[in-house]
């Protein structure tokens, strides 16, 4: 069974960015106006996983006073706030409340606040028929090196339940590729030129691949072994095919200028 990928929320122009049906979870993590605003206006429901709200609430306020522009806060409020609410500030906490979004606070120590974002849209779909929304988590990739890895971890484990799961920064976009065929359709003004492939969390896969500038043929990759990072996508292939034996992550690396678009 071959699966096919694109991403239209990072790629799309002219407000067409709606080609699907998309959630966004916004993580305790710096990111770009820009980027924040392409991936919000592709999304049908947005969640801040506790002080990921206090990201977005500073990234707007910071746009405004480099821009000279609007307030734009009432203009990119959230659905849901969920987590511990351990790093949700005071003030931001207050100004959601004021304007009516719900801030639901969960004590669970068994799960993340990521984890409990998830939980919350998957009980948003239940209501609404079973439908699942292709989650976009903006973060997940930088700063500490747990968080990382637990990003890495959870997405790892959603495979199992979830269709389409992807993590977005200002650096890259990346995902998890299930064992099988998988083609992915390349924007070359939005993505490029370094890519990668990365065994995490298994013990080998066997890849092949076309569209790269480095290929494989029914190569071993493990991290005793080959690992294809820092690999890039060719200019003149509009589309990717990997087949992988084993789960493994795929990362592009993502072109600022498309975002300002």
């Amino acid at each position: 069974m071959s699966r096919s990928w694109s991403l239209p929320f990072l790629t799309s122009h002219q407000g067409d960015e709606k080609q699907g049906k998309y959630a966004l979870i916004i993580l305790n993590q710096p990111f770009s106006f820009a980027l924040l605003r392409r991936l919000w206006n592709a999304s049908q429901w947005r969640c801040c996983a506790d002080g990921g709200a206090n990201r977005l609430h500073d990234t707007l306020t910071a746009h405004k006073d480099i821009e000279g522009s609007q307030d734009l806060h009432k203009n990119y409020l959230p659905d849901l706030i969920k987590g511990d609410l351990d790093s949700l500030r005071d003030d931001v906490r207050v100004y959601y409340e004021t304007t009516g979004i719900p801030v639901v606070q969960d004590h669970d120590q068994d799960s993340t606040d990521l984890m409990k974002c998830v939980e919350a849209l998957t009980e948003k779909e239940r209501i609404e028929g079973g439908d699942q929304y292709d989650i976009i988590i903006l973060g997940g990739l930088s700063g500490r090196l747990d968080q990382t890895v637990h990003t890495l971890s959870y997405l790892h484990k959603l495979r199992k339940t979830r269709h389409r799961v992807f993590a977005v920064s200002d650096e890259n976009a990346a995902w998890l590729l299930d064992e099988g065929e998988h083609h992915i359709n390349i924007d070359h003004d939005a993505f490029g030129p370094t890519c990668g492939l990365l065994p995490v969390g298994i013990d080998y896969t066997i890849l092949s691949t076309s569209g790269l500038r480095w290929n494989l043929t029914d190569t071993k990759s493990h991290f005793d072994g080959m690992v294809s990072t820092s690999n890039h996508l060719v200019p003149s292939e509009p589309v990717v095919t990997i087949q992988t034996s084993k789960p493994l992550w795929w990362t592009m690396e993502l072109r600022a200028k498309n975002l300002e678009s």
